[in-house]
């Protein structure tokens, strides 16, 4: 059995009450050890919560949340005298409840689907605001004939991809209902992260090509009722460098001088997301103060340079909005020790199907026995989902307690993608989410049951006994 050199407890996690960006922190903002020696987050005993709720189960606090919006539009405010929109990278999670508390904050959204859509415009409508379509961007890199169609009806901005939709918008779009557009384009601009998550290098599938910008710009000047108005480039995500950042703004302003030649206004900026977070103790983002700083450094120079008025910056942060906002919580199964590779494995009753990144991109987290977070730390074992597949591990090198069957096992840094991109994996219902704040817990998404899997299965006549 491993043995930890040093046996420390998992309290080396909670947040520093020194270190305010939440994307710097492992637990949300409000995560402590309460009497008990379990862990709280949002005035809440996450324990307790496994106990009434069931598991697995996603966690959301909503200060982490609601901080990180604040300190978005507070850092834009300070560092940029022009006009600045933060908007919300819905695809890290996209749900009522999570599009109401952003929306609440002032920020917009960045949309890829008509569901997505959907749930934004869905959010803000019940949160009256006026004019949602405003604060609307919809991407996506091969949108349908619907999907561009749904957008005009509901009048949000467009972010054309590539020539094929610019096409269908420009014989979709009349005088009498025009579209709002702006259009996408690789930079060539490389960063160190996982090659599924890098969009700003000219190998993507993302944006138009560069040598294609000046035809673009051509067709755009004959089409009186699409109406360009900005710019969008995208580096990638989960980026810690502020390098490429700091080189974007050079290539953004030198594409609004060039369409400017064509005589389109080009007025907007978007500069994309792509903020890292910390899932590891040796990570080391830059805060969200400092990226915005960087960015909009970037524009300035730019801008300065060629003695032009500032643009209107757009940002879209995703991850780092949400995603150390969040936690989930397993309860722990069995336990197989291995003495002769000395390995335990720690089986949890969830995995691949409410977290593929691991499987996919070969993420890693770190985790705490939420019952269980004052005790020291006494082993290493590998944490493994309970899916039919091998490479079903959700840690790989987890440091806990002296463990028991029925603890409750959480994994840090949650809140993005792992809702998103869950699954029925196994016939698997997805789990439920939390929405805590203030001491208490508020269900924002109802676990699924076993019927519901068989909801949209069909059994054709012919398979079914002759009568």
């Amino acid at each position: 059995m491993p043995v930890l050199d040093s046996p420390a407890s998992a309290q080396r996690y909670l947040p520093d009450p020194e270190v305010l960006s939440p994307n710097q922190n492992l637990l949300p903002l409000t995560a402590k050890a309460n009497a008990q020696g379990h862990l709280e987050v949002g005035g809440c005993d996450v324990a307790e919560l496994v106990a009434r709720y069931g598991s697995p189960l996603y966690l959301l606090d909503e200060q982490t949340l609601r901080t990180a919006c604040q300190q978005y539009r507070t850092a834009f405010v300070d560092n940029y005298p022009g006009s600045s929109q933060v908007i919300f990278a819905s695809k890290a999670w996209s749900c009522l409840a999570v599009c109401a508390i952003i929306a609440r904050e002032g920020l917009g959204f960045d949309v890829v689907s008509s569901g997505e859509l959907l749930t934004a415009l869905t959010a803000l409508e019940q949160l009256q605001i006026p004019n949602p379509e405003a604060r609307i961007y919809f991407h996506g890199n091969n949108k349908s004939r619907q999907e561009l169609q749904s957008a005009i009806a509901t009048r949000v901005t467009v972010v054309v991809d590539n020539w094929l939709e610019l096409k269908i918008l420009a014989e979709l779009a009349t005088p009498e209902q025009p579209v709002r557009i702006m259009l996408r384009l690789t930079p060539g601009i490389e960063c160190h992260t996982h090659e599924y998550i890098r969009t700003g290098h000219l190998d993507s599938k993302f944006g138009f090509d560069p040598n294609q910008m000046r035809d673009v710009f051509q067709f755009i000047t004959e089409q009186p009722a699409l109406n360009c108005s900005g710019l969008h480039a995208h580096i990638g995500s989960q980026i810690f460098e502020q390098q490429p950042h700091q080189d974007l703004g050079e290539v953004m302003i030198g594409w609004l001088v060039a369409a400017r030649d064509y005589g389109l206004n080009i007025t907007e900026v978007n500069v994309g997301g792509g903020l890292g977070i910390r899932y590891l103790e040796a990570d080391d983002p830059p805060s969200i103060a400092e990226w915005v700083r960087t960015v909009c450094e970037s524009v300035k120079i730019a801008c300065d340079k060629r003695q032009l008025p500032l643009p209107k910056i757009i940002a879209e942060p995703g991850r780092s909005l949400v995603g150390p906002a969040g936690i989930t919580a397993y309860t722990v199964g069995s336990r197989k020790e291995i003495p002769e590779l000395d390995r335990i494995y720690l089986s949890v009753d969830g995995g691949m199907s409410d977290n593929p990144r691991p499987i996919t991109y070969q993420s890693q987290y770190r985790v705490a026995i939420a019952n269980r977070l004052t005790a020291p730390l006494i082993e290493t074992v590998t944490v493994a989902g309970k899916h039919c597949e091998s490479g079903d591990i959700v840690v790989s090198a987890a440091e806990v307690p002296k463990t028991e069957s029925g603890d409750v096992l959480i994994v840090m840094a949650t809140g993005a993608y792992n809702y998103s991109m869950a699954s029925n994996y196994n016939r698997l219902p997805r789990p439920a989410a939390l929405l805590l704040v203030e001491g208490e817990s508020h269900l924002i998404l109802q676990r699924e049951t076993d019927a519901d899997l068989l909801r949209y299965d069909c059994l054709p006549s012919r398979l079914l006994p002759a009568n």
